[in-house]
């Protein structure tokens, strides 16, 4: 992660790349503190969301990186935000239909 942190702060400047520096320590951070408090099943459905989310960013990266300048900056943002809900709300879909956290027992 570190060496996608540093290729990103040459390609975009240190305030983009420092934000992939901290991503890493606050999930772990905060996975760990989950695990602790709510137990590994939570911790470990934590981590599947995150990577779902991140999915999602980069899709509304990659949209604003196509759209912007082209379309009006409205329409960017809902095709971005679109791009982001399709893309994290998908890669969460087919986790389930996968069996991806299926191990849990059901709540009440």
């Amino acid at each position: 992660m570190s060496v996608v942190a540093g290729v990103v702060s040459v390609l975009a400047g240190p305030r983009v790349g420092g934000a992939f520096l901290a991503f890493p320590a606050i999930l772990l951070a905060s996975l760990t503190l989950v695990a602790k408090e709510e137990g590994v099943r939570q911790a470990r459905n934590e981590a599947r969301g995150a990577t779902f989310g991140t999915l999602g960013l980069l899709a509304f990266a990659l949209v604003t990186a196509l759209t912007v300048g082209r379309l009006p900056l409205w329409l960017v943002f809902v095709a971005a935000v679109s791009g982001w809900a399709l893309v994290a709300l998908g890669a969460y879909l087919i986790a389930r239909f996968a069996g991806a956290g299926g191990d849990e027992p059901p709540a009440g």
